[in-house]
Protein backbone atom coordinates (compact mmCIF):
# COMPACT_ATOMS: atom_id res chain seq x y z
CA UNK A 1 0.00 0.00 0.00
CA UNK A 2 1.86 3.39 -1.07
CA UNK A 3 1.66 6.21 1.51
CA UNK A 4 4.12 8.16 -0.17
CA UNK A 5 6.18 9.09 -3.58
CA UNK A 6 10.10 10.71 -2.67
CA UNK A 7 11.77 12.65 -5.76
CA UNK A 8 15.09 13.35 -6.64
CA UNK A 9 15.47 16.86 -8.27
CA UNK A 10 17.60 17.17 -11.02
CA UNK A 11 17.31 14.71 -14.03
CA UNK A 12 13.56 14.19 -12.38
CA UNK A 13 11.79 17.20 -12.13
CA UNK A 14 14.45 19.08 -14.46
CA UNK A 15 16.03 17.56 -16.99
CA UNK A 16 19.54 15.60 -16.65
CA UNK A 17 22.82 17.66 -16.13
CA UNK A 18 24.24 15.18 -18.56
CA UNK A 19 23.32 16.63 -21.62
CA UNK A 20 24.83 20.07 -20.83
CA UNK A 21 28.00 18.58 -19.76
CA UNK A 22 27.99 16.63 -23.36
CA UNK A 23 28.00 19.61 -25.04
CA UNK A 24 30.26 21.52 -22.46
CA UNK A 25 32.73 18.36 -23.26
CA UNK A 26 32.29 18.58 -27.15
CA UNK A 27 32.59 22.71 -27.35
CA UNK A 28 35.82 22.45 -25.37
CA UNK A 29 37.72 19.05 -27.08
CA UNK A 30 37.63 17.56 -24.23
CA UNK A 31 37.77 13.54 -23.75
CA UNK A 32 33.92 11.91 -23.78
CA UNK A 33 32.36 11.76 -20.31
CA UNK A 34 35.28 13.34 -18.53
CA UNK A 35 33.01 15.12 -16.13
CA UNK A 36 30.82 12.02 -15.25
CA UNK A 37 34.17 10.06 -15.00
CA UNK A 38 35.39 12.34 -12.31
CA UNK A 39 32.16 12.59 -10.72
CA UNK A 40 31.82 8.59 -10.44
CA UNK A 41 35.72 8.32 -9.37
CA UNK A 42 35.83 7.77 -5.73
CA UNK A 43 32.13 8.97 -5.66
CA UNK A 44 31.89 8.86 -2.12
CA UNK A 45 34.76 10.77 -1.03
CA UNK A 46 35.78 12.86 -4.16
CA UNK A 47 35.26 16.46 -4.99
CA UNK A 48 31.67 16.54 -5.87
CA UNK A 49 31.04 14.53 -2.39
CA UNK A 50 32.73 16.77 -0.10
CA UNK A 51 30.97 19.79 -1.82
CA UNK A 52 27.18 18.43 -1.97
CA UNK A 53 28.17 17.43 2.14
CA UNK A 54 29.63 21.14 2.26
CA UNK A 55 33.35 19.74 3.76
CA UNK A 56 34.70 22.46 1.18
CA UNK A 57 33.93 25.66 0.34
CA UNK A 58 33.56 26.93 -3.85
CA UNK A 59 37.80 27.62 -4.44
CA UNK A 60 38.66 24.33 -2.53
CA UNK A 61 35.88 22.32 -4.79
CA UNK A 62 37.31 24.49 -8.23
CA UNK A 63 40.93 22.86 -7.61
CA UNK A 64 40.31 19.54 -6.31
CA UNK A 65 37.84 18.86 -9.49
CA UNK A 66 40.77 19.85 -12.00
CA UNK A 67 43.15 17.97 -9.90
CA UNK A 68 40.59 14.54 -10.22
CA UNK A 69 39.42 15.57 -14.05
CA UNK A 70 43.38 15.89 -14.93
CA UNK A 71 44.04 12.34 -13.51
CA UNK A 72 41.50 10.98 -15.87
CA UNK A 73 42.34 12.98 -18.99
CA UNK A 74 42.07 16.50 -19.03
CA UNK A 75 41.87 19.13 -16.45
CA UNK A 76 38.29 20.82 -16.29
CA UNK A 77 37.84 23.62 -13.78
CA UNK A 78 35.24 22.59 -10.98
CA UNK A 79 33.94 26.46 -11.48
CA UNK A 80 32.95 25.63 -15.11
CA UNK A 81 31.07 22.60 -14.37
CA UNK A 82 28.46 24.49 -11.84
CA UNK A 83 26.98 26.72 -14.67
CA UNK A 84 26.30 23.26 -16.66
CA UNK A 85 23.93 21.88 -13.18
CA UNK A 86 20.62 23.75 -13.56
CA UNK A 87 18.47 22.17 -16.23
CA UNK A 88 14.92 22.96 -17.22
CA UNK A 89 11.74 21.94 -15.17
CA UNK A 90 9.83 19.44 -17.10
CA UNK A 91 6.69 20.56 -16.75
CA UNK A 92 4.96 16.79 -17.04
CA UNK A 93 6.96 15.76 -14.40
CA UNK A 94 5.40 18.79 -12.35
CA UNK A 95 2.39 18.35 -13.24
CA UNK A 96 2.23 14.43 -12.24
CA UNK A 97 4.06 15.66 -8.59
CA UNK A 98 0.95 18.00 -8.22
CA UNK A 99 -1.55 14.71 -8.92
CA UNK A 100 0.40 12.52 -6.40
CA UNK A 101 0.49 15.19 -3.73
CA UNK A 102 -3.53 15.00 -3.62
CA UNK A 103 -3.77 12.17 -2.77
CA UNK A 104 -0.15 10.33 -0.94
CA UNK A 105 2.81 12.55 1.10
CA UNK A 106 5.50 13.68 -1.04
CA UNK A 107 8.94 14.24 0.03
CA UNK A 108 12.28 15.32 -2.79
CA UNK A 109 15.40 13.93 -1.46
CA UNK A 110 18.32 15.78 -3.19
CA UNK A 111 22.23 16.18 -3.77
CA UNK A 112 22.67 19.39 -3.94
CA UNK A 113 25.20 22.28 -3.61
CA UNK A 114 25.96 24.94 -0.68
CA UNK A 115 23.33 27.46 -1.53
CA UNK A 116 25.75 30.01 -3.13
CA UNK A 117 27.91 27.50 -5.25
CA UNK A 118 25.20 28.22 -7.93
CA UNK A 119 24.31 31.80 -8.19
CA UNK A 120 21.76 32.77 -10.40
CA UNK A 121 23.79 32.45 -14.22
CA UNK A 122 20.56 30.41 -15.62
CA UNK A 123 18.40 33.59 -15.08
CA UNK A 124 16.83 31.35 -12.35
CA UNK A 125 17.48 29.80 -8.85
CA UNK A 126 18.11 25.96 -9.26
CA UNK A 127 15.10 25.60 -7.02
CA UNK A 128 11.64 26.67 -8.30
CA UNK A 129 10.04 27.55 -4.81
CA UNK A 130 6.67 26.88 -6.10
CA UNK A 131 7.48 23.54 -7.09
CA UNK A 132 9.45 22.45 -4.05
CA UNK A 133 6.33 24.25 -1.98
CA UNK A 134 4.70 20.75 -3.31
CA UNK A 135 6.89 18.43 -1.03
CA UNK A 136 5.77 17.95 2.40
CA UNK A 137 9.43 17.74 3.29
CA UNK A 138 13.00 18.31 1.60
CA UNK A 139 16.44 17.21 2.16
CA UNK A 140 19.24 18.91 1.07
CA UNK A 141 22.77 17.13 1.23
CA UNK A 142 24.10 20.43 1.48
CA UNK A 143 22.15 21.24 4.79
CA UNK A 144 22.54 17.89 6.59
CA UNK A 145 26.30 16.91 5.72
CA UNK A 146 24.43 13.61 4.28
CA UNK A 147 24.06 12.97 0.74
CA UNK A 148 22.97 9.92 -1.42
CA UNK A 149 23.35 6.87 -1.39
CA UNK A 150 24.05 7.15 2.21
CA UNK A 151 21.43 4.69 3.52
CA UNK A 152 20.85 7.09 6.52
CA UNK A 153 19.12 10.58 4.29
CA UNK A 154 16.38 7.73 3.13
CA UNK A 155 15.97 6.34 6.52
CA UNK A 156 15.62 9.61 7.59
CA UNK A 157 13.32 11.03 4.83
CA UNK A 158 10.89 7.67 5.78
CA UNK A 159 11.00 8.83 9.50
CA UNK A 160 9.94 12.44 8.97
CA UNK A 161 7.04 11.98 7.08
CA UNK A 162 6.03 8.48 9.24
CA UNK A 163 5.87 5.88 6.58
CA UNK A 164 7.63 3.28 6.25
CA UNK A 165 10.29 2.14 3.75
CA UNK A 166 7.68 -0.40 1.60
CA UNK A 167 4.73 1.75 1.47
CA UNK A 168 7.27 4.47 -0.47
CA UNK A 169 7.89 4.67 -3.78
CA UNK A 170 11.15 6.78 -4.66
CA UNK A 171 12.57 8.23 -8.38
CA UNK A 172 15.67 9.04 -9.04
CA UNK A 173 18.14 9.12 -12.34
CA UNK A 174 20.57 7.09 -10.87
CA UNK A 175 20.89 3.84 -10.29
CA UNK A 176 23.42 4.40 -7.53
CA UNK A 177 21.03 6.46 -5.81
CA UNK A 178 18.17 3.70 -5.82
CA UNK A 179 20.19 0.69 -4.73
CA UNK A 180 19.63 1.66 -0.82
CA UNK A 181 16.23 2.63 -1.31
CA UNK A 182 14.93 -0.89 -3.18
CA UNK A 183 17.58 -2.38 -0.41
CA UNK A 184 15.17 -1.32 2.28
CA UNK A 185 12.15 -2.17 0.61
CA UNK A 186 10.94 1.16 -1.67
CA UNK A 187 9.69 0.58 -4.83
CA UNK A 188 12.61 2.34 -7.18
CA UNK A 189 11.61 4.05 -10.45
CA UNK A 190 14.67 4.87 -12.87
CA UNK A 191 14.14 8.30 -14.44
CA UNK A 192 15.39 7.93 -18.36
CA UNK A 193 12.51 10.09 -19.57
CA UNK A 194 9.03 12.00 -18.28
CA UNK A 195 7.31 9.67 -20.12
CA UNK A 196 8.57 6.59 -19.20
CA UNK A 197 9.21 7.57 -15.30
CA UNK A 198 5.16 9.28 -15.31
CA UNK A 199 4.28 5.70 -16.93
CA UNK A 200 6.18 3.67 -14.03
CA UNK A 201 4.55 6.12 -11.66
CA UNK A 202 1.16 5.45 -12.98
CA UNK A 203 1.43 1.49 -12.34
CA UNK A 204 2.79 1.80 -9.08
CA UNK A 205 0.07 4.24 -7.28
CA UNK A 206 -2.80 3.71 -9.29
CA UNK A 207 -2.97 7.16 -10.22
CA UNK A 208 -4.16 8.58 -13.19
CA UNK A 209 -0.95 11.80 -13.52
CA UNK A 210 -1.19 13.02 -16.80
Amino acid sequence: MIEAVIWDFGGVLTTSPFEAFTRFETERGLPTDIIRRTNAANHLENAWAKFERAEVDIEAFDELFAAESLALGAAVRGKDVLPLLSGDLRPEMVEALKRVKAKFKTGCITNNLPANAIGSQSGRTLYVAEVMALFDHVIESAKIGLRKPDPRIYRMMAETLQVEPKNCVYLDDLGINLKPAREMGMTTIKVVGAAQAIAELEAATGLALR
